[in-house]
């Protein structure tokens, strides 16, 4: 026999993410999805306070520091991605990324940087040169 998740709806949750318009999207590509959706939670975009904060934590988890010139230049750049949005910015992810992607370049420039090992603070903080915010080159 097989059951169907009606079943097990009281044993069962499901939560979809993604942002508002691609959401309804998706809801009117069947007619019966509302219905298996009915509790809908919209959650306020991040404000660039809130980002740095996010920051702040993923480094000080990583036992990493900002340069203060690495901090004002993560900053300018959120600023500038959330007015560039259209409303579709909001993602720490983002912030994970950039971060990750600085680390990555900090370890090589610290390689070819250096021919004796680098001091405790040169490894642990994150200078303005590690913060690279080019966008990813699409394939065409």
């Amino acid at each position: 026999m097989v059951k169907a998740m009606e079943d097990y709806k009281y044993q069962f949750v499901l939560i979809l993410a993604g942002y508002p318009d691609e959401m309804d999207d998706f809801m009117r590509t069947n007619p019966g999805l509302p219905s298996r959706f009915p509790i809908q939670v919209d959650f306020p975009d991040y404000t660039v306070q809130q980002l740095m904060q996010i920051a702040h934590l993923m480094i000080k988890e990583r036992e990493y520091s900002f340069h203060p010139q690495t901090e004002v230049k993560l900053k300018q750049h959120l600023v500038r991605e959330l007015e560039a949005s259209f409303g579709t910015f909001s993602n720490a992810r983002l912030v994970r990324n950039l971060i990750e992607k600085a680390m990555r370049h900090q370890a090589v420039r610290l390689l070819q940087q250096h021919r004796q090992h680098p001091s405790k603070q040169e490894l642990m903080t994150l200078r303005p040169e590690d913060l690279r915010l080019d966008r990813p080159k699409t394939i065409p």
